[in-house]
């Protein structure tokens, strides 16, 4: 299962975020730097409206959603590449996630201790990314001086390799991710096997305050942000402008706090407590919202199967084929494989029924060569 690390300065609600998502209290949240020290995992089930639907068509018993694993990793500080604030155990926890979910603190309490003094949350980036940023240059550096001796040898790998750091290095020495480095495919390849922490695909989370998230979740426009007198929507508007531009990601409004105070609660309850603070409980605490955010971040996509014993959302990688779309079911699926049956999500619940879907012609027969799509609902035909 692929995983997502949460990132951040400490005392920016990681560990909140982390109970909030898992829908635990897992982690220790406390106000002080170094609450966490080892990392907490949680599985998280991906929020997918699409279930409920095909669940209440199909009078299916069971719902089962997809999931990917959330970890909490301790608070990073300035000179944490060179090991302040036991930075290369916390490093060392990064590099082991698939992306990163780096929270942000964009909350004004002078109860809450933020180990710069103030909140700035371009800042604070900025601190976590050079800190990623001079890891990954000394461990490329590194991997360039012992390639050397193989790549004057005639080693292939080893030339290869060494080609793509030289312009690796100066690229990282310029204070950018190695995320944004232009490569081949062939490159990109060569580039995975370094296992570099800014190379992982990165989501910003803006932590903002219970008594904000309800005008910040309507403020889309960033122009509207800058001109609010708020100073939560000023940090959340710094927040996207500065990701957008330096490092073509986005960020997402969330309240750690606010869901936090969800978990144990009913969903009636839980739209209780939304709507007396003037959040849509369909909008949530933007916690949904991230949590989807990260699954496609990681390059994973959807596809759902229903009937009477389930309905079920099955986890595949973007681009994959219906064979191997099936293959995740069970590997006898792929070995037989002779077709899929298959409609859109939208389609199959607009008709009320596979039947009606056929009759109508929406159910397509596709072969192996089928790129699955985000939300096919699917049947398979196999022969082993």
């Amino acid at each position: 299962m692929l995983s997502a690390g949460i990132v951040g300065l400490p005392n920016v609600g990681k560990s909140t975020l982390f109970n909030a998502v898992t829908r635990t209290q897992k982690a220790q949240a406390a106000n002080y730097p170094f609450c966490t020290i080892d990392p907490n995992q949680g599985v998280v089930t991906v929020p997918d409206p699409r279930l409920d639907a095909l669940a209440k068509l199909s009078h299916s018993k069971k719902i089962i959603p997809a999931a990917i694993e959330f970890v909490d990793i301790a608070g990073l500080v300035k000179d944490a590449s060179k090991g302040e604030g036991l930075g290369n155990q916390f490093l060392a926890n990064i590099r082991e996630t698939d992306a990163i979910v780096q929270v942000v603190r964009c909350f004004e309490d002078a109860d809450i201790h933020h180990v710069s003094g103030s909140v700035d949350p371009v800042r604070d980036i900025e601190v976590i990314n050079t800190e990623l940023i001079l890891a990954d240059l000394a461990s490329a550096q590194k991997r360039h001086d012992r390639n050397a001796k193989l790549a004057k040898g005639g080693d292939k790998t080893a030339q290869a390799e060494n080609a793509l750091l030289a312009r690796l290095v100066p690229h990282l020495d310029s204070g950018k991710p190695a995320l944004l480095l232009d490569v081949s495919e062939e490159e990109r390849r060569l580039l995975r096997g370094f296992f570099l922490l800014s190379a992982k695909p990165t989501i910003f989370a803006c932590n903002v305050a219970e008594s904000d998230l309800a005008a910040l979740s309507t403020r889309v426009a960033e122009k509207e942000l800058h001109s609010s007198s708020s100073p939560a929507a000023q940090h959340v508007a710094a927040v996207r402008a500065y990701v957008k531009t330096h490092l073509n990601t986005e960020a997402v409004v969330i309240s750690a706090q606010i869901e936090s105070e969800l978990v144990g609660l009913s969903e009636e309850e839980a739209a209780e407590y939304l709507a007396g603070i003037g959040v849509d409980a369909a909008q949530g605490s933007g916690v949904g919202a991230l949590i989807r955010a990260v699954y496609h971040l990681l390059g994973l996509r959807t596809y759902l199967t229903t009937g009477e014993k389930e309905t079920r959302a099955w986890t595949i990688r973007a681009g994959d084929k219906a064979p191997a779309a099936a293959g995740v079911i069970h590997s006898d699926f792929e070995r037989g494989f002779i077709a899929a049956e298959t409609v859109a999500f939208e389609e199959l619940v607009k008709l009320g029924s596979f039947a009606k879907a056929r009759e109508a012609g929406r159910l397509r027969i596709e072969g192996k060569d089928y790129v699955v799509q985000d939300g096919d609902v699917m049947e398979f035909r196999f022969n082993v």
